[in-house]
């Protein structure tokens, strides 16, 4: 198992924690738990990835400090310095997919970084502010889509395959799922451009840093 695996997966699981503790994602994890089917599984995971980066990249102007931290993690990790890009820099456009092995649940999420860069900023009575829905595109695919957008070579840059349902439930359910004892078991598989598994490191790292700090005991 790739040494990266370990650090990404509980960044995932984080996110998709700070996803469901958002407003909407409250709202929706008992139903997405409650059925394990694998299209609604899907669509449940899909939203709660694209709610949980949307509070770490919100440049929210009421709240400062989180503004200034979203900017940070945007720019570590999605901003890239190229002196032969229109205004000297590009975006990473990373395109991932997570899909479950076992045959007939049709579980496949779709997951994008920046893929329409004009989206990425939008005007307000504050100013230029991020979209947080444009950096990270999240969707559902079915077995067919996903099948095919695999065996199209550019579309998919890294998949990343759970042995099944449950195993990805784990780590919906479980706030403390031993992350460790999924890579021992091998219940999951990672194939793809190798180097996008580096740059998912480095963004787990940021997530990992950019996380709220937990409430201290009173």
């Amino acid at each position: 198992m790739h040494p990266i695996i370990p650090c990404f997966l509980p960044s995932l699981q984080d996110t998709l924690k700070l996803g469901a503790g958002t407003a909407v994602g409250q709202a929706q994890l008992p139903a997405l738990l409650a059925h394990s089917g694998g299209p609604l599984l899907a669509q449940g995971m899909a939203l709660l990835l694209r709610l949980g980066f949307g509070f770490l990249l919100s440049e929210n102007p009421l709240d400062p400090a989180h503004a200034k931290k979203a900017k940070a993690f945007f720019e570590d990790n999605f901003v890239i310095t190229d002196p032969h890009a229109p205004g000297g820099h590009r975006y990473y456009q990373g395109k991932f997919m997570i899909r479950s092995k076992k045959p007939g649940e049709n579980m496949n999420v779709m997951m994008e970084f920046c893929p329409d860069p004009k989206k990425l900023y939008v005007h307000s009575v504050f100013g230029e502010t991020l979209n947080p829905l444009a950096v990270v595109v999240t969707r559902e695919l079915s077995e067919t889509a996903a099948n095919a957008l695999e065996k199209d070579p550019g579309k998919v840059d890294l998949i990343i395959r759970f042995k099944d349902i449950a195993s990805i439930l784990g780590l919906l359910q479980n706030p403390t799922a031993d992350v460790a004892s999924l890579l021992v078991q091998n219940l999951l598989q990672v194939t793809g451009n190798m180097g996008h598994l580096f740059k998912l490191g480095a963004i787990a790292t940021d997530i990992q840093l950019s996380l709220p700090l937990p409430a201290k005991a009173a």
